[in-house]
């Protein structure tokens, strides 16, 4: 029986760049997060350089060329390989920082946010999208997901097998919502300015990575205000969540 590819595998790459770019749902909701991060770049200070990290399948070189793609992988097309932990960039010159469904891959979170406060530029922001433990999405973390997951971790640390097949899918509330107090004590240049759950049903019904999808293109926009409506009711029923920091 032929063995499955690891998850830190890059050869992986193209078949997860098909599953985006062939999933006409799934692609406009990377183009709306993408449109994110250029508002966010836009209101950040300085003219610095723009770091994406986590590049990997995506597509943000397109609609941002000018950003700096990278990913702690060797992946084919990325500007360049860097360890979130160890940023090779000199004190303040970062403008921005942006990244999507990459925090909770993290193994050691602070000394990432410690890297983000040294290299961000006063007034530099970082702008992320992660997931969100919310009424819909903790059953389906913690039960129906592929990922580590582990709301109860003391720790904004874990054990790290690999970048991609390791992970706390609660990583990222509890950084920026149940640790808050916390955050603020740690790294008080960087201040919380948004943390703005979202998306309900949009991506999971896209089928995210997986072979499938409930979601056909035609159908993405009124998904869309079924997610709006949703979040009318309570953001505790988001999925996923805006993060921006702000380093003072």
């Amino acid at each position: 029986m032929e063995s499955r590819p690891s998850l830190d595998d890059p050869e992986r790459i193209d078949a997860i760049r098909r599953r985006i770019r062939g999933t006409p749902a799934l692609e406009l909701w990377y183009r709306e997060c993408y449109a994110k991060f250029a508002a966010c770049i836009d209101r950040a200070a300085g003219d610095g350089p723009v770091l994406e990290l986590g590049s990997g399948a995506g597509f943000l070189r397109e609609i941002l060329p000018e950003v700096i793609t990278s990913d702690v992988l060797p992946y084919e097309g990325v500007d360049r390989v860097i360890d979130a932990t160890h940023l090779p960039y000199e004190d303040g010159a970062l403008r921005a920082i942006v990244m999507l469904n990459v925090f909770h891959h993290i193994a050691d979170a602070g000394a990432f946010l410690s890297e983000v406060d040294r290299c961000l530029a006063p007034g530099g922001r970082l702008f992320m999208v992660d997931q969100h433990v919310g009424w819909i999405s903790g059953p389906i973390l913690a039960h129906a997901h592929h990922e580590p997951f582990d709301r109860e971790a003391r720790d904004w640390y874990f054990d790290s097998e690999g970048p991609l097949q390791s992970a706390n899918g609660a990583l990222t509330w509890i950084v920026f919502c149940r640790d808050r107090v916390l955050l603020e004590a740690r790294h008080p240049r960087l201040r919380l300015a948004r943390y703005a759950p979202h998306t309900p049903l949009r991506y999971f019904l896209a089928g995210g990575l997986k072979r499938w999808s409930l979601l056909p293109g035609w159908a993405f926009p009124m998904a869309s205000a079924l997610d709006r409506a949703l979040l009318g009711l309570s953001a505790e029923l988001g999925s996923f969540v805006d993060v921006e920091l702000v380093r003072r």
